[in-house]
């Protein structure tokens, strides 16, 4: 059975899942956007690596390994080349907050979309909340623009990157370690960093702060986010872990106004608020819904099946004695249900 993830385990997540939005920002005021991410990618890229190396995890060969670069390219590249840009042309970092956290609600559709995945009546609320959360969030910059603002397509781009990666990955990536994956990711993604950094305008803006910045973008976020964001996963869930998108954007607030002095307007507040409770609706929904196809999914009162050496009774589940290293091994917690995807997926710490 999946065990209640502590408070303090939370809050440390959910700390460093936000400090990468107002980190980010202060990276990209200091030093092209372009040349923070091909040092994001390609320093996160070699720390993982080694760590992977030094606990002697498989990498994905073959097939695998295109798939594993394909989500790589999506969830990595694509979404912060998008997110980058966007705060580069005056991104506020908590409104980047509000749009990537409807990340649950985007994968919800995709995974109905191209996975038939069922969406219940209380995904579609939530699904329809987050849409107003973006719109709300976004005001301010549509009335501006007339309805035309190329900041929030961009951010729209990241969102949808980040939820195709995640719907790729779960669908063909399971079972890669994610040491191995998220390093093969890194290291696939600063290609197209890379070659973007050599063909756009280099720009340091402040030497100290760049230093400091990327340094925190790598070490704080790329790398301590990111493994603290998907062993939490393996060990909690993805629904709980998508229950904490309820309050990231709102901590990453407070963070950009500390850091920043960045101040939330009445759209985002209202964006905030709507996206907790589309968060809320849908975290709930995948549990409940989980608990559903666990107690429908046999004919008998015990309601017990096998599924990869674990089995299912009344909806929780009995592991062996190696199911905490086969969690660690598999993230998701997918166990070959490779057409089932969580509202959340690993590597998708933003910043």
């Amino acid at each position: 059975m999946t065990q209640a993830m502590p408070l303090r385990t939370a809050t440390t997540v959910t700390f460093f899942y936000a400090l990468g939005y107002p980190i980010g920002n202060l990276a990209v005021h200091a030093l092209s956007p372009m040349a923070v991410l091909a040092f994001r990618f390609g320093l996160a890229g070699a720390i993982l690596g080694g760590w992977a190396v030094l606990a002697r995890v498989r990498f994905p060969t073959g097939r695998t390994l295109v798939h594993v670069a394909v989500a790589g390219l999506l969830m990595q590249a694509v979404q912060f080349c998008a997110l980058y840009v966007a705060i580069q042309h005056g991104a506020p970092a908590v409104l980047c907050a509000v749009v990537i956290a409807m990340n649950p609600v985007a994968t919800a559709l995709l995974a109905a979309a191209v996975l038939k995945d069922r969406l219940t009546a209380r995904r579609v609320v939530a699904l329809v909340l987050g849409v107003a959360a973006v719109l709300a969030a976004c005001a301010t910059r549509l009335i501006a623009t007339g309805g035309v603002d190329p900041v929030v397509g961009l951010l729209l781009v990241a969102l949808l990157g980040l939820a195709a990666g995640g719907v790729y990955q779960q669908r063909f990536c399971v079972g890669v370690d994610f040491r191995a994956s998220t390093a093969v990711q890194n290291a696939v993604a600063f290609v197209p960093a890379l070659a973007l950094t050599l063909t756009t305008p280099f720009q340091v803006h402040n030497a100290t702060h760049a230093v400091l910045a990327v340094a925190g973008v790598v070490l704080l976020n790329a790398t301590l986010g990111v493994s603290l964001y998907v062993r939490a996963i393996g060990l909690y869930g993805a629904s709980s872990v998508a229950m904490l998108f309820c309050v990231i954007p709102a901590v990453a607030g407070a963070l950009s106004w500390l850091m920043l002095g960045e101040r939330v307007n009445l759209g985002i507040a209202v964006g905030l608020a709507l996206g907790a409770l589309a968060c809320w609706l849908n975290a709930s929904g995948s549990s409940s819904s989980g608990v559903e196809r666990s107690e429908g999914g046999s004919g008998s009162s015990g309601v017990e099946r096998s599924e990869g050496g674990s089995s299912v009774l009344g909806g929780q589940e009995r592991s062996d004695s190696g199911s905490s290293k086969k969690r660690q091994d598999d993230p998701a917690d997918d166990r070959g249900r490779q057409h089932r995807v969580d509202p959340v997926h690993d590597a998708a710490v933003a910043g």
